[in-house]
């Protein structure tokens, strides 16, 4: 299996920069997670709901610790989630477009996660399946 194929394959889901404002890549993301039948949180320090799920503050607050995270946030933050993530034990990272961080990414590979952050949209591939 490819890095897609493994991030995908996951069980549990979190995705950073959930939006609870419909016209924004992180509602687009969570969404398109649940539309695929995915477990699925989101994590918003600032959101208290989205789309009738309970959004969390951070990875730490998650009633469970997700297999994937798929991130949509700005880089510094993008960089914050990664250390948590990194903490928690997340498996698979992927980094939505503008959401990079080079020295996060490296962080998390030395971490032995599996990161994707070459500018694959998470949104192009769930439409394919």
């Amino acid at each position: 299996m490819n890095s897609i194929e493994n991030f995908l394959s996951a069980q549990t889901y979190a995705v950073a920069g959930a939006s609870a404002r419909t016209h924004k890549y992180g509602y687009k993301v969570f969404k398109a997670l649940l539309g695929a039948g995915r477990e699925t949180y989101p994590l918003n320090p600032v959101t208290e709901e989205i789309e009738g799920h309970k959004a969390y503050p951070k990875i730490a607050d998650l009633p469970i610790i997700p297999e994937a995270l798929s991130i949509i946030t700005p880089p510094e933050v993008t960089r914050q989630v990664i250390a948590e993530a990194i903490e928690a034990g997340v498996k698979h990272i992927w980094m939505q477009p503008g959401a990079e961080h080079e020295q996060a990414s490296q962080s998390a590979r030395e971490a032995g996660i599996n990161v994707i952050d070459d500018g694959s949209c998470i949104l192009v591939l769930l439409a394919r399946s």
